[in-house]
């Protein structure tokens, strides 16, 4: 099969690798859809993997290919979502239920072979029922539409009629808004650098849009706000957004240290506002409701998702668009690849 292999940061090939074999209590997937997600910049361009030489990518739908010895309740050719984070069971944070803390996971295209190729071979508890009719595309963004839809819950969620905020107009930060939306937010203040991503926010049901530049000289406050970028500068935007009593969740992987400016300290210390870290997407049952939430409303339609797919490619293209993410010479919003 073909496979992007991950050999060092910035060493990414299109190799061929032995199709994977469905051991008992699997299932042979077949690629359908894998999305690029913001982890993997630094994985792939900067820090590396768990260990390399690896097979990336972790946002990905397919088809049941084979079932391995012991598997029922699974058809060849069922369309199913993937959870990539194959928590151990034992340990005290799986066994209370919060396998996002897990203490001796696997992970699909971090610690084990992903998706960036066209078969994975997958854990049956890790498979999720999906809706047959939707797009392998929108099933291939369960991913990050359960991470938005985690912080979200990780701060307390919503009531009717309060103001959102999402610093960060990237997938994750689109899904945000959308189930801001869904919760009853009568507004939703969209952040970012980029006026081609605020529009992507206006499509997402954002109804004050602010570029970050402008962003001192907006004088409307949020009861929840999301973080999904993890620098310094959009950090501390997203506490001073928060109203007095607000609730920040931080979803944004920060790759050098970060610094809360006094300023900032100062508010959120005097404005009583809770910071929340969120991490993952997973709830008891495994996955979790984040998932099965998440599946059901792209099966409605009401959570919408081909607006934000700038790049729908062959896998043979993956190098060289990671190439470009290094050179900072592409405007993209979802990327996705089919193996």
């Amino acid at each position: 099969m073909r496979a992007i292999v991950l050999h060092a940061p910035k060493d990414i090939r299109l190799e061929e690798r032995d199709k994977p074999v469905a051991g008992p209590g699997e299932v042979l997937v077949r690629v359908a859809s894998v999305g690029v997600c913001g982890s993997d910049l630094p994985r792939m361009l900067v820090k590396g993997a768990w260990k390399m030489p690896l097979i990336t990518g972790h946002e990905f739908s397919g088809h049941v290919a084979e079932l391995g010895t012991g598997v029922s309740g699974w058809s060849v050719g069922e369309l199913v979502a993937i959870a990539p984070l194959i928590p151990c069971h034992e340990c005290d944070q799986c066994k209370t239920g919060n396998f996002s803390r897990c203490k001796d996971y696997d992970y699909f295209g971090s610690r084990r072979d992903g998706a960036y190729a066209e078969y994975v071979a997958v854990p049956v508890g890790n498979l999720l029922k999906c809706p047959q009719h939707v797009d392998p595309r929108a099933i291939a963004m369960v991913d990050p539409a359960s991470i938005a839809l985690h912080a979200l819950w990780k701060a307390g969620g919503m009531t009717v009629g309060q103001t959102g905020g999402v610093v960060g107009c990237g997938p994750i930060g689109l899904y945000a808004i959308q189930w801001m939306r869904l919760m009853g937010a009568s507004k939703v203040i969209a952040v970012d650098v980029s006026e081609e991503k605020l529009e992507l926010a206006r499509q997402a049901g954002a109804t004050n849009l602010v570029l970050s530049r402008d962003l001192a000289d907006n004088p409307e406050r949020a009861d929840v706000v999301i973080e999904a970028v993890g620098l310094d500068s959009t950090i501390n935007a997203a506490v001073m957004l928060g109203a007095p009593g607000a609730h920040v969740t931080f979803i944004g992987i920060p790759v050098p240290d970060v610094k809360l400016d006094n300023k900032t300290f100062q508010y959120f210390l005097r404005q009583e506002i809770s910071l929340h870290g969120s991490w993952n997407s997973f709830g008891a049952p495994f996955p979790g409701p984040q998932w099965t939430t998440t599946i059901e409303k792209f099966g409605t339609g009401e959570l919408k998702w081909e607006f934000m797919i700038s790049h729908d490619l062959d896998l043979a293209e993956l190098p060289d668009i990671f190439r470009r993410f290094d050179a900072r010479d592409l405007h993209f919003s979802k990327v996705l690849f089919r193996p």
